[in-house]
């Protein structure tokens, strides 16, 4: 209801480039060799953890199972930590890829007009309701945070936009 006909265009542009694209996909590819990886080098480097950790007057000693656990639990929320990095940065990468779809097909005044009404409405809510509109994604974050982003900010998507060459 906040945007023209001109916005909603660019909107529509913008999610059939990531259908196009096959971003859906190609997300739950990437976040399920991610967490293969995790679970694999977890618990690699554990097993290699707790036999290192063995006796050595056991003669072939008892595998310590409560060193292996614990040593691959800890390894799997680093790992998850970043890969979730990972994950975040092929996101953000794909959100861009969307944004030049969308000034392909709707157009890039259409497309820039669409991420500044998405921004001047964010920035008119209530900020005790901004945590809520957050879960669109479309805002993304600052500092340390932007890490795990899955969107860059509006600011940089439009100026994106603004220079890019090959729309």
């Amino acid at each position: 209801d906040l945007m023209g006909r001109d916005q909603v265009e660019g909107v529509l542009g913008h999610e059939v480039a990531h259908v196009a694209n096959g971003d859906m996909v190609t997300m739950t590819l990437i976040q399920g060799v991610v967490n293969a990886f995790v679970m694999f080098l977890a618990r690699a480097i554990a097993f290699a953890v707790a036999q290192s950790g063995r006796r050595d007057d056991d003669r072939g000693g008892s595998f310590s199972h409560g060193t292996y656990y614990i040593v691959q639990f800890v390894l799997e929320i680093v790992f998850m930590i970043l890969g979730s990095i990972l994950v975040a940065f092929v996101s953000r990468w794909r959100e861009f890829r969307a944004d030049h779809g969308g000034a392909r097909l709707a157009g890039r005044d259409k497309m820039i007009s669409a991420l500044e009404a998405l921004r001047r409405n964010y920035e008119l809510i209530d900020p005790q309701a901004q945590l809520a509109v957050q879960s669109l994604k479309i805002s993304g974050r600052g500092g340390f945070l932007k890490l795990f982003s899955t969107h860059p900010s509006l600011e940089e998507r439009i100026a994106r936009l603004e220079t890019a060459t090959n729309l």
